[in-house]
């Protein structure tokens, strides 16, 4: 089983540009400062398209984590979907959706993983909240970037077998 959880945050961004930025591999190393994440093969400046593909290296809980992400959809500017195809998870699937809503940008983040050890019990206690604090801190650095003021932030979890 894998587990769930969604990001919703509202920007005083136009759609294209929160979009645009969001595929940005330069904004993205910098937002992940904390970590030492890099690109360091496949597409490693720029904007990341359809089909292509970037490998990470990033230090997490300590250990480098080496994880090679494609973007296998991509609907300029309401949604993208990056998966990994090779790294440390047994699955990992992020969708980014965005639409405009009255003065305001709504970026949906949606990710799904799978722990490659200890399962639902990873997910649950490390893994999520994890990856959920990364996505927030990526997020407020993107509006940063654009000179947008976030509107309201909330999100909702759901895990794949019911539990909240």
């Amino acid at each position: 089983m894998a587990s769930s959880f969604t990001l919703v945050t509202r920007a005083n961004a136009p759609v294209e540009q929160l979009f645009d930025v969001s595929l940005s591999i330069d904004e993205h190393v910098a937002s992940m400062d904390r970590s030492g994440e890099q690109a360091v093969g496949g597409v490693v400046s720029g904007s990341i398209g359809l089909g292509e593909s970037v490998t990470w290296r990033a230090r997490h809980f300590g250990i480098w984590f080496t994880m090679t992400s494609r973007i296998t959809s991509l609907e300029r500017p309401h949604r993208f979907v990056d998966e990994q195809v090779r790294g440390p998870f047994r699955s990992f699937r992020h969708e980014h959706s965005f639409a405009p809503d009255a003065a305001a940008t709504v970026m949906v983040d949606t990710l799904t993983i799978a722990s490659p050890i200890f399962g639902r019990l990873a997910e649950r206690l490390v893994l999520v909240p994890y990856l959920r604090r990364l996505i927030r801190r990526r997020n407020a650095y993107l509006l940063a970037a654009l000179d947008a003021t976030p509107d309201v932030d909330r999100e909702s979890s759901s895990e794949a077998n019911g539990w909240p």
